[in-house]
């Protein structure tokens, strides 16, 4: 051989009809094509001006989040809140209505987990594109607008809240029109002010912390509380709050009552330690450092830069400080992510060193997020928690109810979810041991009266044998445990009102009071003699209960009002504490809250 090929046989004519190598001739021209197709996106993507390229790189983004908000399972509270759109209101125990209505139009346009998530995948775009409006430079450049996207893109707490059905997306939204406004406001814009008042009001439509949001603006320019206009942007936004502060007082201002001292709780400092910890992590542990020195650093001169610089600060600190009477959650500090990357973005575009770090700890945060959101949707490690399992977990509870209600004990969140997979009735109780919820205001376990159901019951704590208590494990690690009544009668609605306890007692003392009791069933309620018993409650704070049955014995008959006298001694243990007090029919294997209106009281030493 002399090192050449020698090819055998008749030379194929390649193109020609029925020859094998058509396919590699059409192949060859399809990586033309593409080539082709790849240089014109390069050239016009090159071409894009700093405007340009942010729209490009969160629409990007937002096609992303659509997907993820379409594959992934719901979480708790965003079955919750699937629950709220069911009912439109002017408003719901936990929050205002805008996050209903948002889960409310996206169940109109798509089914599932992306009808409940599609309009918050769209809020996410809008307002950081605001956020780029307010804080883009005069002479803004490409690698100012890639700056900026990598900033928004690796905190980490605008993942996860660029997609998922909760209120925070809605107050980002808001926010960010509010701060566009107040800009246009301290520039003396005309009816800017008009504009204020209405940004105002929907911040406050989409979570209460918007007031924080006001309140830190003004703190950070102080003199523009000195412009009448204020005040008249803060009666219009007054004005358009009307319908949701009726709704509040009709419903006893069930929502103000509960984020005001609802949800306090015994001082712990793990609550703190955790906030701190959380606040480290959410933020991007590898920039934190950073926005220490570019908050210290940077200098703003307008009012909404100062307002913006004062954000973060202001929501930390506040909500550490609520943290020492409670839980609190690290998405309530989100507003703090317009500060932390305006200060940063304005310091690293000055700082050529700190923006090659962030540029290249960007990237190494975006792998490790694309990885969670792989994890979020296919969960290849099998982890357990709230968003994984979930329609073979309440397929379980409900092949073991077979068409029967389902009354839960203290999972709001789990009642709203099953009712989401599996299309079956259910109900939430309210828990005077953990807390009441948006299930008081609906009326569906009146619904279930003389049913039979399932009822949820802690393992072990129901004594009635014939009820055949039984526990079933569920696809994601949980046991739920349940008997079955054969005949479902609630005393929910039952209000007992009360006299003759003041606002101040001693321990020791023996109360006399008097009690109102209206059965607005249409059945009598036996109470003593049946498994329903007359109970004081002495409540403190979130946690801590202090149960004492009367040991009365009597008839509520079917829709009517009776009067009943009850004594009652203060027991040493209550001692030095103030509680809301009042009273409830407390049914074995149910949970209970107060029925009818607690009222309080404070207990002296001895």
């Amino acid at each position: 051989m002399d090192g050449t090929f020698v090819l055998s046989g008749p030379i194929p004519v390649v193109g020609m009809r029925g020859d094998r190598r058509v396919p590699f001739v059409r192949s060859g021209i399809f990586i033309t094509f593409v080539t082709r197709m790849m240089e014109a996106f390069r050239r016009r993507y090159a071409s894009l001006g700093a405007d340009s390229l942010v729209a490009l790189w969160l629409g990007i983004w937002w096609v992303c989040n659509v997907a993820q908000a379409g594959l992934a399972q719901l979480a708790n509270d965003e079955a919750y809140y699937h629950l709220f759109a069911e009912r439109l209101a002017w408003g719901y125990f936990d929050h205002p209505p805008v996050t209903a209505l948002l889960v409310w139009a996206g169940e109109r346009l798509f089914g599932g987990e992306l009808g409940v998530r599609f309009f918050f995948t769209v809020l996410q775009p809008l307002y950081l594109w605001i956020l780029w409006r307010l804080i883009r430079p005069a002479d803004a450049s490409r690698r100012d607008a890639g700056l900026f996207v990598v900033l928004a893109s690796t905190t980490l707490m605008l993942q996860i809240y660029g997609f998922i059905a909760v209120p925070d997306g809605p107050l980002m939204f808001t926010t960010a029109l509010f701060l566009l406004t107040f800009k246009w406001f301290s520039e003396n814009r005309r009816r800017a002010w008009l504009w204020m008042g209405i940004a105002m009001a929907l911040m406050a439509y989409s979570k209460y912390h918007g007031a924080l949001v006001v309140l830190f603006a003004l703190a950070a320019n102080p003199r523009q509380l000195l412009r009448p206009a204020l005040y008249s942007s803060g009666a219009v936004a007054l004005l358009l709050l009307v319908p949701h502060l009726v709704w509040q007082y009709e419903h006893d201002w069930a929502s103000f009552a509960y984020h005001l001292s609802g949800r306090n709780s015994v001082f712990r400092p793990g609550y703190v330690v955790e906030f701190l910890a959380n606040v480290l992590v959410v933020f991007n542990p590898f920039f934190v450092p950073l926005y220490v020195q570019a908050w210290r650093k940077v200098k703003p001169q307008t009012p909404v830069g100062r307002a913006l610089k004062l954000l973060p600060v202001a929501f930390i600190v506040f909500f550490m400080l609520s943290s020492l009477r409670g839980y609190v959650q690290p998405q309530w500090v989100i507003v703090s992510c317009f500060g932390l990357v305006c200060v940063l973005f304005a310091y690293a575009r000055r700082h050529p060193r700190t923006r090659r770090y962030v540029m290249r700890a960007g990237g190494v945060t975006v792998g490790l997020i694309v990885l969670v959101r792989l994890v979020m949707i296919f969960n290849p490690l099998g982890i357990r928690f709230e968003v994984f399992n979930n329609p073979e977990s309440y397929a379980a509870i409900a092949a073991k109810a077979d068409g029967r209600p389902v009354v839960f004990r203290y999972g709001y969140a789990v009642a709203a979810k099953y009712a989401f997979y599996t299309g079956g009735e259910a109900y939430c109780q309210p828990n005077i041991r953990y807390r009441t919820h948006q299930w008081q205001f609906r009326d569906d376990d009146s619904q279930f009266i003389g049913r039979e159901v399932l009822v949820e019951c802690p393992d072990g704590t129901v004594s009635d044998s014939t009820r055949q208590v039984r526990t079933l494990t569920m696809a994601n690690g949980r046991s739920f445990t349940w008997f079955v009544d054969p005949a479902f009668h609630p005393v929910r609605l039952v209000d007992i009102a009360f006299t003759g306890l003041p606002g101040r007692v001693a321990a020791g003392e023996t109360l006399r009071l008097e009690l109102r009791i209206t059965n607005p069933y249409p059945y009598a309620i036996r109470v003593g003699a049946d498994d329903t018993q007359l109970v004081m409650l002495w409540k403190h704070g979130r946690f801590r209960v202090d149960e004492f049955p009367t040991g009365e014995t009597f008839t509520i008959p079917a829709d009517s009002e009776l009067t009943r006298g009850v004594t009652f001694t203060v027991l040493p243990q209550l001692a030095g504490e103030t509680f809301d007090v009042g009273f409830a029919l407390r049914r074995e294997g149910y949970t209970n809250w107060f029925n009818g209106k607690s009222v309080p009281t404070e207990v002296g030493n001895l």
